[in-house]
């Protein structure tokens, strides 16, 4: 038993040792640019002071909000001197005393005081969305439905007889 148990783990072991000296390697050319950029680094060294061919330089753009707005500011500001936390007029300048006074309401408020400003202090200065014009707001057609007794007869007949109730 032992003696069957140990050829075959040897027939195992030269099977696979077989197998893998069958086994032909693959090489795969590399499509990274890793390979080219030492062949190019060392063809720009011998170029001197001439500039790799099609290189432009790239001025990083700017995305995003990158500043406030004159009128937007004015608000902000109006808003910071109701809640005394800005005295003096509003300028529409994003200055630093505006900078100053947003940050210290919102460090009042025991929130970020880093970027300015944040959308909970804008929504608690009374600055938020507004959303007079959204599609549930009051007067606007979707507004709460008019009482059975408000509606024209034939409406009033015609949901009748839509819901199955009989009058």
């Amino acid at each position: 038993m032992l003696l069957s148990r140990a050829g075959l783990a040897f027939l195992l072991v030269a099977s696979i040792a077989g197998a893998s000296a069958l086994a032909t390697p693959t090489h795969k050319k590399s499509s990274s640019p890793h390979a080219r950029t030492a062949r190019t680094s060392a063809h720009s060294a011998k170029a001197g002071s001439k500039s790799r061919k099609g290189s432009k330089s790239r001025k990083a753009k700017l995305r995003g909000q990158q500043g406030i707005d004159t009128a937007r500011a004015i608000e902000i500001q109006q808003a910071l001197i109701r809640e005394h936390y800005l005295t003096g007029e509003p300028t529409g300048q994003w200055d630093s005393a505006t900078v100053a006074a947003m940050q210290k309401f919102q460090g009042d408020q025991g929130w970020q005081t880093r970027l300015t400003p944040d959308s909970r202090a804008l929504k608690k200065l009374g600055l938020g969305p507004d959303y007079s014009n959204a599609i549930n707001a009051s007067g606007s057609s979707f507004a709460d439905p008019k009482l059975a007794g408000e509606l024209p007869a034939s409406q009033a007949a015609g949901f009748a007889a839509a819901s199955g109730v009989n009058r």
